[in-house]
């Protein structure tokens, strides 16, 4: 959700009430799930009712006491007004509230000029107070829809819009933003409601498809099936480009041979501060946000586990928060991106192990010197660290997602995968491109089957670890450009392709019906 508080508006029988519990019910994730005060509402949500008949002072008193992680959702705002009238600039203290609330917010209101006209003096002096009420809010709020018949019809801040106190397009990556290490001390979301998470939505994937087929003489090709995942993503026949986009890169090394032949994360990691990496290039143009993640460096895993058991449900949860941020913020596409010495090892035991009868050997990718020239005796060294991993490990781990995290992982894995389940819940798709990514989205699927289909593979580079966890979970790269420019760059090269594409489907003329 592009916003943080809403205003539904709605005449009798309209069904905002449920509409605005559905918008809940869809979007509020397990990480701010707060003890509902009515079994039947949306897991996560707050009810507010007046208590003692109530009052706007009341409700404001509610709204300032909230905290950040919660979300409130106030239905029928006529409740809180008394049968008296109420102190003058009681609807200004009310609106200042509710822009000031810590809170997520959700409130529904009568609209008063649906309703039915006032036949006393009473009744007209609470009309006119609900209606200064709903201006005031309006005025506020980051997003007011108003419900005819069922349909939203959005009037500020909706669908498209660009997210509240920012551009619709996104800082430059020649500024990248480094966000603080993980914390293992810090509060996991509850990630025991993975099991529910949402799918993209598979009829509008068909109509998306029919609809390319009213294209008259003009075809897509390969870029037909990217159209129809964003269609199901989107929840919409015809899909529209992507809005904000933001990369992900993870910044975090693997100690011991797993990093054998590396030439240093720190030279590529201040490449991509100064703005001078491919990936800066490529992402500055489109105005896509690069936010660099750094993560605890992982322990050698030909010696010992990743990472300490205790450390991977924190970790999954800052991965999980991370998305949650970042789809806060406006953003609807995410890129994953790795920079860290070593990860892509790590990434290839993690795939042995989780993909069926695959030689752990068979998934590392040559090593290269910064001269381009290819290391043998560095690539000899990695084969051997992940096949002692993979063999120490394997009666432990039995493919259990979490423990394959602490014991091949490490936390810039177990990261990744908390970033593409908590996208996941928030139904914003992923784009993968390297080894970190795909075997993140093989521990996320182990964890939670939906994950998967967020998860879009442009183009899988020829690298070994891509290809085969791409085959295990489904994933059809519709691109074989064979590109090398380091994990993340290669996704956002193939973006403007895809949304040029996007922007072609939504605007050319359509045929009557689909040729026979």
């Amino acid at each position: 959700m592009p916003w943080h508080s809403l205003l539904v508006l709605g005449g009798i029988g309209s069904g905002q009430t449920g509409f605005a519990e559905s918008v809940l019910a869809e979007h509020v994730a397990p990480a701010a799930q707060i003890e509902p005060a009515d079994p039947a509402d949306p897991v996560g949500v707050r009810r507010l009712a007046p208590t003692g008949g109530g009052d706007l002072a009341q409700l404001a008193r509610l709204l300032s006491e909230s905290k950040p992680d919660q979300t409130l959702l106030v239905t029928g705002l006529d409740d809180w007004l008394p049968p008296r009238t109420e102190p003058a600039g009681a609807a200004a203290t009310a609106a200042a509230a509710v822009r000031d609330c810590p809170a997520r917010l959700v409130l529904v209101s009568p609209e008063v000029g649906l309703s039915t006209a006032p036949s006393t003096a009473a009744n007209r002096t609470l009309a006119e107070l609900l209606g200064s009420l709903n201006r005031a809010l309006a005025e506020v709020v980051d997003a007011v829809v108003l419900i005819v018949a069922g349909q939203p019809v959005w009037l500020k801040g909706g669908p498209g819009a660009a997210a509240p106190g920012g551009s619709a397009r996104a800082v430059p990556a020649t500024d990248p933003v480094t966000t603080a290490a993980a914390s293992p001390e810090a509060a996991a979301p509850d990630l025991t409601r993975l099991k529910a998470l949402p799918v993209p939505d598979e009829e509008a994937k068909l109509s998306a498809a029919e609809h390319l087929t009213r294209l008259g003489t003009v075809s897509l090709g390969a870029l037909a099936p990217a159209i129809g995942y964003a269609a199901g993503a989107q929840r919409v026949p015809v899909p529209a480009p992507w809005r904000q986009v933001r990369v992900l890169v993870l910044l975090g090394d693997h100690a011991g041979a797993a990093a054998a032949g590396a030439p240093g994360s720190a030279h590529a990691a201040g490449q991509l501060r100064a703005g001078t990496s491919p990936l800066a290039q490529l992402a500055a143009p489109m105005g896509a946000r690069v936010q660099i993640v750094e993560v605890a460096t992982a322990g050698p895993l030909e010696d010992g586990p990743a990472m300490a058991t205790e450390q991977v449900e924190p970790t999954l949860g800052y991965g999980w928060r991370l998305a949650q941020q970042a789809v806060d913020e406006g953003c609807d596409l995410l890129v994953l991106g790795a920079l860290g010495d070593g990860a892509d090892t790590a990434a290839a035991a993690v795939t042995a192990v989780l993909a069926p009868n695959t030689e752990p050997a068979g998934l590392l990718a040559r090593v290269r010197t910064e001269q381009g020239l290819i290391d043998d005796a560095a690539w000899m060294r990695r084969c051997a660290a992940v096949r002692d991993a993979v063999h120490r490990s394997r009666s432990a781990t039995r493919t259990a997602g979490r423990v394959v995290l602490a014991e091949l992982g490490g936390p810039d894995l177990a990261t990744a995968t908390g970033i593409l389940l908590g996208a996941a819940a928030r139904r914003t798709p992923v784009v993968l491109d390297g080894p970190v990514g795909a075997a993140a989205a093989l521990v996320a699927r182990n964890l939670a089957p939906q994950s998967r289909h967020w998860c879009l593979l442009p183009d899988h580079g020829g690298h070994p670890t891509v290809v085969r966890a791409a085959e295990v979970l489904g994933l059809t790269p519709w691109l074989d450009l064979r590109l090398a420019l380091g994990e993340g760059a290669t996704a956002l090269a193939t973006l403007p392709l895809l949304q040029a594409a996007l922007a072609l489907a939504g605007t050319l003329p359509v045929t009557a019906s689909a040729p026979s």
